[in-house]
C-alpha cells in the first residue's frame, strides 16, 4: 500500500450514530465527499432521511436506519439489519450523545439515567453489536465521541463530564480486549463545535467571549476539524493507534 493510499477511505463502509443533525450530519456529509458508504443511524426518521437525501443529491452513498440508542434490543436489531442489508462494516463513529446543563444540587435521578443511558450505555452496546460483526469479517475501526469535558470540569455539566470520562476509560478497555480481533477503538474530544444546535449560545457575544478566552487558538471547532480527525482514525494511516484519546480543543486543556 502506497503512502497516499493509507489516507484513503474510498469504498469503506461507515456507521454514524446520531446522524440526523449536528455533528453527526455534518461529519456524514464530509465523509461522503471522501467516498465513504454511509449507514446513518438515529431516532428521527424524517430528519435522517433528509440528511441521506442531501448526501445522495451530491453523488454520495447514504442509507438511513432508525434506532433508539437507549434500548439495547433496538440497537441489536438495527446493527443486525445493517449487516444483513450492507454486509461488511468497516468503521463505526459513535457520535450520538446529549448534554443538558443542570447545577449539581438540582440533578434528579431521571436526569442522570437519561444522559448516562445515551452517552455511555448506548455507546457500549452499539459498539458491542458492531464489534461482533467486525470480528467475523476481519476487523474494523471504532471511533467514540468523547469531549474536552471528559478531562476539564465544566460548571453545570456533572453528568455530561462524568459520562464522557467514562467513554475515555471504556475506549481503553475495549481497545485492549478487541485488539486481537483486529478492531481498533479510539476516542476524540472536541471543544465547542459550531452547529445549528450550539449556534444560539455561540452567537451570544458574551458566551462566545467566555469560551474563547479558554482556547489559545482563538476559535471554536469547525465541522472540518472534527471530520478530519475522524477521517484519520478511520483510515489505514492510524492502524497503530488504539485506546487513544485525541483532543480537538485548540489548547483548552494544555494547562
Amino acid at each position: 500500500m502506497g503512502f497516499e493510499e493509507k489516507f484513503s477511505l474510498r469504498g469503506k463502509s461507515m456507521i454514524i450514530t446520531g446522524a440526523s443533525k449536528g455533528i453527526g450530519a455534518g461529519v456524514a456529509g464530509l465523509m461522503a465527499e471522501l467516498g465513504v458508504r454511509l449507514y446513518l443511524a438515529a431516532r428521527g426518521k424524517d430528519a435522517l432521511e433528509g440528511v441521506c437525501a442531501a448526501i445522495r443529491e451530491k453523488g454520495g452513498e447514504a442509507c438511513p436506519y432508525t434506532v433508539d440508542l437507549r434500548n439495547v434490543a433496538d440497537i441489536r436489531r438495527c446493527v443486525d439489519k445493517i449487516a444483513r442489508d450492507q454486509g461488511k462494516i468497516d468503521i463505526l463513529f459513535n457520535n450520538a450523545g446529549m448534554g443538558k446543563p443542570i447545577p449539581a444540587l438540582d440533578l434528579e435521578e431521571s436526569d442522570w439515567d437519561e444522559m448516562m443511558d445515551l452517552n455511555l450505555k448506548g455507546m457500549f452496546f452499539f459498539s458491542q453489536a458492531v464489534a461482533k460483526k467486525m470480528a467475523a469479517t476481519g476487523g474494523g475501526k471504532i471511533i467514540n465521541m468523547s469531549s474536552q469535558a471528559s478531562v476539564a470540569a465544566i460548571s453545570g455539566e456533572t453528568i455530561y463530564c462524568a459520562s464522557k470520562a467514562g467513554v475515555n476509560q471504556m475506549t481503553k478497555v475495549l481497545a485492549y480486549e478487541w485488539a486481537g480481533k483486529k478492531i481498533t477503538v479510539n476516542a476524540i474530544g472536541p471543544t465547542f463545535v459550531y452547529t445549528p444546535g450550539t449556534a444560539e449560545r455561540l452567537d451570544d457575544p458574551a458566551f462566545r467571549a467566555e469560551v474563547l478566552k479558554n482556547i489559545p487558538l482563538g476559535r471554536v471547532c469547525s465541522m472540518e476539524d472534527v471530520a478530519g480527525t475522524v477521517a484519520f482514525l478511520a483510515s489505514p494511516a492510524s492502524d497503530m493507534l488504539t485506546g487513544d484519546f485525541i483532543l480537538i480543543d485548540g489548547g483548552w486543556t494544555i494547562t
